[in-house]
């Protein structure tokens, strides 16, 4: 706890301008602004009423939702890349606390954004961008468990629903394992602390409830058998 209190006291103004950088610019939601240009109509009015890649894919058509993802991908990319940016000749150890702050911001500013009435996503496609700058190990666990999930249910929540339940255990498990010094080998930080392993399973944590708090129509249309499959064409 010291440490992080440590943190927080010698970076607080950087920490304030990840964090206010990171929702600015995932408060930018791709899949309204290319639904507009394409159909002149707001996505949050169509099909499941998400602004986000699946009701992109099913309203609008491939294309756009290829740019939806890419999107909403790189919010997650550039976001934690600023922290990277605004942490250049600290240690590892206070840029990767940063990183998760930022990380989490852009999934907030990609789920409830200043610009839409705070209307947005679901925060899937970005969270994963944020495991890729994190610690891409957890997106490697992610897609893994998304990819064997898709095949046998064609449900795109069900995979994203049982990823971010499982995010939290992800970023804890390799965390510790790198504390431990068995996967140091091949840890974007080899020597982390036992603060900072708490910090970014906590954080992870705070991710995955907000991601599965955005998907609460999706379980209610789960639990009725009504939710929708998309297609091997698709």
């Amino acid at each position: 706890m010291e440490e992080i209190i440590e943190f927080l006291s010698q970076f607080w103004l950087q920490a304030i301008i990840a964090a206010l950088v990171a929702y600015l610019i995932s408060s930018v939601n791709t899949s309204i602004i290319v639904t507009r240009i394409v159909l002149h109509k707001d996505i949050r009015t169509m099909g499941s009423g998400n602004a986000g890649f699946t009701n992109v894919l099913r309203c609008v058509g491939k294309t756009p939702a290829i740019i939806t993802f890419i999107g909403d991908f790189l919010k997650g990319v550039i976001s934690v890349g600023v922290a990277m940016l605004l942490m250049i000749g600290v240690s590892d150890l206070y840029t990767g606390y940063l990183m998760y702050i930022a990380g989490l911001f852009a999934v907030v500013g990609h789920t409830f954004p200043v610009y839409y009435k705070f209307k947005g996503g679901k925060g899937v496609v970005t969270t994963f961008a944020v495991m890729l700058m994190t610690d891409w190990r957890t997106l490697i666990c992610a897609l893994l468990i998304f990819a064997i999930l898709f095949v046998i249910t064609h449900i795109i929540s069900v995979c994203a629903l049982v990823n971010f339940t499982v995010y939290t255990f992800s970023a804890f498990t390799w965390r510790y394992l790198d504390y431990l010094g068995v996967t140091s080998s091949f840890s974007p930080m080899p020597e982390p602390t036992l603060p900072f392993v708490i910090f970014s399973a906590v954080t992870a944590l705070l991710i995955g409830i907000l991601v599965i708090v955005r998907h609460k129509d999706n379980i209610k249309r789960l639990i009725n058998g009504t939710e929708k499959k998309i297609k091997a064409k698709k």
